[in-house]
């Protein structure tokens, strides 16, 4: 880490299953960094103290957020309260994707004042080979086995796939929860499927796991984004996903890379049959999926980052940044 930096002590406040960051001392950091621009990327207390220190010294504040209009509907009044009064004395606006860009548009923030910086991986770790064998399952989930993630509905779709089929259907799991017994349970009764549990997995071997699979099932009930699926295409797997996942019509495209489907076991079982028995049709995706994935990048991630703080320093100031403003808004 080849820039100034400073990790806060571990401070916050558990409720109600919930962790609440609350640590002032980030206003001593900031104090000693003399920042022009703040940067925040939530509504915690941490991130409130900052705000008010870049408020009262007059400085530029940019809000991250990686949440959208459809994951803050159930914000009460007060939350939506904070952020409007965050965002009436912010300059510029991040989001991880084009959900948050219409969250902050529905606050009346001007599409000029926002920018782009997506959640990303490392994609050429995921690359597969340009030879498509060795998959040796039909299917991979991979998430935490929790119930929002809903690994039990993914083995119904296996399930429902292999009475389409004729066949057995394997399938991969991995990760670990709570829901480890329960779905192991369900599939030593599931007729047809041949369920192979890996567990937890570290970065390093997450790749080769999803290259040994044809189709990736992301069913999860609410996810602001869903990194596991930028994974999947770099490993070049079609995406089967919920309309749940911040994913849905923007990496993962219906009828191109995958299909977004409501959480109904017998039509995702449907465009699963169809991939797995068209070769040609899951070429199409698996190209289309990398392709997709190109566009998701830390550079690319960094280059709005950038943007929207250049966008809040008027060039020409003496002792301030003075770099052409450029947009990364695609």
């Amino acid at each position: 880490m080849r820039f100034d930096h400073a990790f806060l002590r571990e401070r916050y406040i558990h409720a109600k299953g919930r962790y609440l960051h609350n640590n002032p001392d980030v206003l001593g950091a900031l104090k000693r960094f003399a920042p022009e621009v703040v940067v925040t990327d939530g509504f915690y207390p941490t991130q409130l103290y900052a705000f008010g220190h870049a408020w009262m010294n007059r400085l530029a504040h940019v809000p991250f957020t990686d949440g959208t209009w459809l994951s803050e509907q159930a914000l009460g009044k007060l939350h939506r309260a904070v952020r409007r009064f965050v965002f009436a004395r912010s300059t510029a606006f991040l989001s991880a994707s084009a959900g948050g860009q219409r969250l902050y548009e529905s606050y009346g923030i001007a599409a000029e004042r926002c920018f782009l910086s997506h959640l990303c991986i490392d994609n050429e770790r995921y690359a597969a080979p340009s030879v498509e064998n060795g998959r040796p399952f039909d299917f991979i989930f991979c998430g935490r086995m929790e119930d929002g993630k809903n690994p039990l509905f993914a083995l119904e779709v296996a399930q429902a796939t292999a009475q389409c089929l004729g066949r057995t259907v394997r399938i991969l799991f991995v990760g670990s929860g709570s829901q480890d017994d329960t779905v192991k349970s369900a599939a030593q009764h599931a007729g047809m499927v041949d369920a192979q549990f890996h567990g937890f997995a570290t970065q390093r071997e997450l790749p080769a796991l999803y290259r040994s699979a044809r189709v990736f099932l992301f069913p999860t009930r609410a996810d602001v984004w869903g990194v596991v699926a930028n994974e999947a295409c770099a490993a070049g797997l079609p995406v089967i996903v919920s309309p749940h996942a911040g994913v849905a019509g923007e990496l993962v495209l219906d009828g191109q890379n995958g299909f977004v489907c409501a959480l109904d076991a017998s039509r995702w079982a449907e465009r699963a049959a169809l991939l797995l028995t068209h070769q040609g049709i899951w070429q199409g995706f698996s190209q289309r999926s990398r392709a997709l994935v190109d566009g998701y990048t830390f550079d690319r991630a960094a280059a709005g980052f950038m943007a929207a703080c250049r966008y809040t320093v008027p060039a020409g100031i003496p002792g301030r940044i003075k770099l052409p403003v450029s947009r990364y808004n695609e």
